[in-house]
């Protein structure tokens, strides 16, 4: 396992989970802890120390191997989670409230709270990583994800639809200094100068001088620059 700490001074011991460090290993590296139905049991949660992240990763050995158990996430041992499985390598064969799915590596799969998964490996070494939470627990969502929503409307010109998705953000994060730079300059690429500077305004207001320095010579602004009403 490599440490990587978030400054000049060492990185946190592994397992420490300390505030601004980095852990990392190779999934081969994880403890296999062999389970009765014979697939293995890969503890990425507990070998990292991880706190805000669900997540494990099982391996079936050998083709027909049980990877992921039947479940529906509602038993007294189960943790009540929304589930998304990822299959890293080989195959698995799954079967979700009685429907089967191949699923060759590559493969996500959101399971909700109450349906019933399970898999079965089809492959030798067949892994799959298990990301679990509690339903809602990602939401709302945060400013990066409409941003980069946002991003091709930016690319093809889009002006209207880019708008669309950064307000959406707002309804979240209203006074997000990304979400209203953004808008300040989808709106000044649309011509609507007004609902530009208002968003500039904001972004100004809540950014400690970084929107500032990103307005100064942004030409994505340039139809607002010289109102009397620009803010900087």
């Amino acid at each position: 396992m490599n440490v990587f700490g978030g400054g000049s001074g060492p990185g946190p011991e592994p397992g420490a989970g300390g505030e601004g460090g980095a852990r990392a290993i190779h999934i081969n590296e994880l403890p296999a802890l062999e389970q009765t139905a014979g697939a293995v049991w890969r503890p990425i949660r507990r070998a990292l120390d991880l706190t805000g992240v669900a997540v494990n990763a099982y391996t079936g050995v050998e083709v027909g191997d049980e990877v992921i158990e039947l479940h529906d996430e509602l038993s007294p041992s189960a943790a009540g989670h929304e589930e998304l499985y990822f299959v890293a390598s080989g195959r698995a064969t799954f079967e979700l409230d009685g429907e089967p799915l191949d699923a060759p590596a590559g493969t996500l799969i959101a399971v909700d709270v109450g349906a019933d998964r399970e898999a079965i490996a089809a492959e030798p070494q067949t892994t799959i990583l298990v990301f679990g939470g509690e339903p809602g627990s990602a939401l709302p969502p945060p400013p990066y994800e409409y941003l980069y929503a946002a991003e091709p409307s930016y690319i093809s010109e889009d002006w209207e639809g880019g708008i669309i998705v950064l307000s959406e953000g707002l309804d979240h994060h209203p006074m997000s200094p990304g979400l209203n730079y953004h808008l300040a300059c989808f709106n000044a690429l649309a011509g609507r100068g007004d609902e530009a500077i208002e968003r500039l305004k904001v972004a100004l207001e809540h950014s400690e001088g970084q929107a500032a320095s990103w307005a100064v010579d942004d030409e994505d602004l340039a139809s607002i620059r010289d109102r009397p009403d620009f803010p900087i």
